[in-house]
């Protein structure tokens, strides 16, 4: 049986989640194909674990799943180290990051294939051409390269989630033990991360999900994702649930289905949602929801300008006026809302960039007063590729283009771009880009995060003392006293590492 070695680039540094995206390939070739996994979030020194492994038997393939940001740290140079040392084997990329910038990818020369979404047929399918020295053309969710072409196969439709093998937890088990992914959060002592669903059926052209999922959504039952969430308690002691999915609430029957089989477990959970589909939400399912363990939901509220809400394509019925309702609805339930916002969009002109910028501080200063518990999380916007959306077109009219060869990506400014925290677009000044993160130094201060679980109740208020002068007169320049001491309490944003 021909050996496979899949690895998942280090992703954070503080809670080592399940590899899912890995598991879910390594499920497609359970007895077809030998497979090992190397985790660079438990690994001191992965190249060399990978290396050791490669020496020391007969791999004919090499996957790795790569998401933006920090797992490029890992994925580029072990990947080409690989390539080098092992002509021989070949590379296989998925994730975001492959997908979408998949001219760097395939141009690098040491990747030879990328999944492109889903890859429970794929994979297989590509592994046993590879084998057989087949085409590649017929094999749906594939980019490629022939001859100096770069090649897009067709996109599968979504699969059916409950005719999908179940994660191989146990072999990872035999890796790693599964003990070591079930950290610490706010919502519990041992978290699970689970993925229950794929895609989203909106079009947001912000969005790295859209250009890979195309509008399509499938989810698991609640059956199922009971079965599973019930298997990783009683086998591995989880008490919590993160839901990966990029929409886990499309379905209102499902959620409610699935708050009834959960009720009784004891459990907390967190998932995302869209603010104008839960707002359709009966108040008997959002209290069943909340009885259930549900105590967070992530909404991607983005901006508080209707204008750019409809540039930005949310799809749906997202508006303003709805986000800060739906706020304070969420108060009634005690479920704390989770908004993301997204500043520093373009405009036809630079004064128009920072009136937006402005409003959009103003508008999230009345949804704390809507709802302080709302957490807010805000990024500066950087260009996703969703060709032929109105708004990636006056990005590159602006003259923007990322970057043309894959290892340029390793440049810290890069890595930053893609954690929406240095966003290197021509309409954006440094001004605005000050404005933006100074206004988030003295918010966290004022209203420091609750996913901070270092954070005890004498800091907090620390901060928020110092904080208050400035959040209440909106003086937000030079906040270097803030900065000191979130760098003392080491203060951690949701946005860069999650819970």
């Amino acid at each position: 049986m021909q050996k496979v070695l899949l690895f998942n680039p280090r992703s954070n540094n503080h809670l080592a989640r399940i590899p899912n995206s890995v598991l879910q390939v390594a499920a497609s070739i359970q007895g077809k194909y030998d497979w090992v996994i190397v985790d660079g979030n438990l690994e001191d020194a992965p190249h060399q674990k990978i290396l050791d492994y490669l020496k020391a038997d007969d791999f004919k393939f090499f996957g790795c799943t790569v998401m933006p940001g920090p797992q490029l740290r890992q994925a580029i140079p072990i990947t080409k180290l690989v390539r080098e040392k092992f002509p021989a084997v070949k590379i296989i990329w998925g994730g975001y990051f492959a997908s979408n910038q998949n001219k760097s990818v395939m141009l690098s020369g040491f990747v030879d294939a990328i999944v492109n979404g889903p890859g429970d047929f794929a994979f297989p399918k590509l592994l046993d051409a590879f084998e057989n020295n087949l085409p590649l053309e017929n094999i749906s969710n594939l980019i490629f390269k022939k001859g100096n072409e770069i090649v897009t196969t067709k996109k599968d439709a979504l699969h059916e989630q409950d005719t999908l093998p179940d994660l191989p937890y146990e072999k990872l088990n035999s890796f790693y033990p599964l003990q070591k992914y079930l950290g610490k959060s706010y919502l519990g002592t041992k978290t699970i991360a689970y993925h229950s669903s794929f895609g989203c059926p909106f079009t947001c052209s912000f969005c790295a999900v859209v250009p890979i999922y195309e509008a399509k959504w499938k989810g698991q039952s609640a059956e199922k994702i009971y079965r599973n969430i019930k298997l990783l308690k009683e086998k591995f002691g989880g008490n919590a649930i993160e839901f990966h999915d990029n929409n886990f609430f499309v379905s209102e029957k499902r959620t409610v289905e699935f708050a009834r089989l959960i009720k009784n477990e004891n459990m907390i959970w967190w998932g995302e949602a869209r603010i104008d589909t839960l707002d359709k939400y009966s108040d008997e399912s959002l209290a069943l929801m909340r009885d259930a363990g549900c105590r967070m939901i992530f909404f991607g509220a983005e901006t508080g300008n209707d204008e750019v809400l409809k540039k930005m394509d949310k799809g749906g019925k997202q508006s303003g006026a709805q986000i800060l309702s739906f706020a304070a609805r969420m108060k009634k339930f005690n479920i704390i809302p989770e908004y993301s916002f997204v500043l520093g969009t373009p405009a036809d002109t630079p004064e128009k960039v920072m009136q937006q910028i402005d409003g959009d501080i103003a508008f999230i200063t009345k949804v704390k007063e809507a709802n302080p518990a709302t957490e807010i999380i805000i990024y500066v916007y950087s260009p996703v590729p969703t060709e032929g959306s109105d708004m990636y077109k006056q990005v590159l009219a602006s003259g923007f283009r990322f970057p043309e060869k894959l290892e340029d990506w390793l440049a810290p400014a890069w890595e930053k771009f893609d954690l929406r925290k240095n966003p290197l677009t021509l309409w954006l000044t440094v001004e605005m880009v000050d404005k933006i993160q100074n206004f988030e130094t003295v918010l966290n201060g004022y209203y420091p995060t609750i996913t901070d679980i270092k954070l005890n109740s004498s800091r907090r208020k620390l901060l928020r003392t110092i904080s208050s002068l400035r959040f209440k007169t909106g003086y937000h320049k030079y906040p270097y006293e803030i900065k000191a001491l979130q760098k003392v309490f080491k203060y951690r944003q949701p946005e860069t590492e999650g819970f």
